[in-house]
């Protein structure tokens, strides 16, 4: 009999802190593909898989953490949560809650959200407030609120969402047999980058693995504060889910590269565009921008001599690309995509795509 995934909390409920006692709220979440990327392998010479989160109930990795988080809030008492989110989590966040019959209250950057997320947000009836500032002044006041109001916070600071999370590393490896040699990944509040460090060295504790992986991680440059080694106040950067120039797991982050001899990059949005058109085209998996930075990094570290041919690569790619779909639209330079338009006519069709009848000389 064909087996039913249950979500990660009844999945790996050996390996995360549920109980008897502990709510389950899921909605299916985990179990997601690892795709084999033949386009990649051939331009890098590596053997390159990529985790497609998008894949997810509300289209992102976030809901790893957030059935953890909300499932906990709840066994707490919770009647409502707060975030911040530049979008994915209060898409997640909102759709939890609605699940579990209480409240989601999320603060988002005003005109700093992609549309597909605010309206998930608006659909699954959170209170969604639009806040005068940045992500980094929106996780502050859901801070200060969650401490002197009865709200409970779901953002990555809350260390149920980073368990949550891990298990997307416990997937990879049930897949692969072992650990990859390199996993790239996507960094904005670089907490998914501290979960899959965490998640890898509890399989390796366990036995399972014989390595850690080297955990690359990328911030799009005008958002780059790891790298940089300070915060940025002002963000910009057309991946608009990790335009965070505070991250809240910042000095996690650095401690799980360094137990790693791992890295932090940045790469400007002309190449996170130009990841996102390849990933698109040439392996077939639509995700958002800030989603093919792993892409990105990936081209960008093998360009370097970094990557050594036939290394098992796996990169995560955290959203889809349904969620903010416009750049789909733009070609390289700018310009915008123009459906050819045709008459009712197979034979003009034919010619406009350059085929000839079967049979013709």
């Amino acid at each position: 009999m064909a087996h039913q995934w249950q979500g990660v909390l009844r999945e790996y409920a050996d390996r995360l802190d549920v109980t008897e006692a502990t709510p389950i709220v899921t909605l299916g979440e985990g179990g997601t593909p690892l795709i084999p990327a033949p386009a990649l392998s051939r331009r890098t010479g590596a053997d390159v898989y990529v985790k497609f989160e998008g894949m997810n109930p509300t289209g992102s990795f976030k809901d790893r953490g957030m059935t953890m988080a909300i499932s906990k809030a709840i066994e707490h008492g919770a009647k409502a949560v707060i975030c911040a989110s530049t979008g994915n989590t209060s898409a997640s966040a909102a759709a939890y809650a609605a699940h579990a019959g209480i409240q989601a209250v999320v603060l988002v950057p005003e005109g700093k959200i992609a549309l597909g997320k605010l309206s998930q947000a608006i659909a699954h009836n959170a209170e969604l407030l639009q806040v005068q500032g940045t992500f980094d002044d929106c996780l502050d006041i859901a801070r200060e609120l969650s401490a002197n109001y009865p709200v409970h916070l779901v953002n990555s600071v809350n260390n149920d969402r980073i368990e949550g999370q891990k298990t997307a590393a416990f997937e990879v490896v049930e897949v692969l047999g072992d650990a990859p040699d390199f996993q790239f990944i996507p960094v904005g509040n670089a907490g998914n980058y501290t979960a899959y460090t965490r998640g890898y060295t509890e399989e390796l504790e366990r036995g399972i693995t014989t390595k850690l992986p080297r955990m690359f991680g990328f911030q799009a440059a005008g958002s780059a504060p790891i790298v940089l080694g300070h915060p940025v106040k002002d963000p910009e950067t057309v991946a608009s889910a990790i335009r965070i120039g505070n991250p809240a797991s910042w000095e996690l982050a650095l401690a799980a590269r360094d137990a790693t001899n791992g890295y932090f990059g940045a790469i400007d949005d002309e190449s996170i565009l130009d990841a996102h058109r390849i990933l698109s085209a040439e392996v077939g998996i639509f995700v958002e921008p800030a989603s093919a930075i792993s892409v990105a990094g990936l081209l960008e570290r093998s360009e370097a001599g970094v990557i050594p041919a036939g290394s098992k690569v796996v990169l995560t790619v955290t959203g889809h690309g349904l969620k903010d779909p416009q750049w789909a639209l733009r070609v390289a330079g700018g310009g915008e995509v123009t459906p050819t338009v045709v008459p009712v006519d197979t034979a003009q069709i034919a010619g406009v795509l350059g085929l000839s009848p079967s049979g013709a000389a």
